[in-house]
């Protein structure tokens, strides 16, 4: 019966690392998504300025 306590133990525990390692691969997965709707959304805002990125003409010199 001994064992059979210890195996039961074990198997908790790795369903609980397993659990947390889902939940932080979720939570990076969110955060990644997160910056890459920041990034879409401002380079989106940022085209639609009046300035241009770089001179239309170049020095002269």
């Amino acid at each position: 019966m001994h064992e059979y306590e210890i195996h039961q133990y074990r198997s908790a525990e790795l369903i609980r690392r397993a659990d947390e390692a889902r939940l932080a691969r979720e939570v990076a997965r969110a955060r990644r998504a997160a910056r890459r709707r920041e990034r879409q959304g401002a380079a989106e805002a940022e085209s639609h300025t009046p300035r241009q990125r770089r001179p239309r003409f170049a020095r002269v010199a």
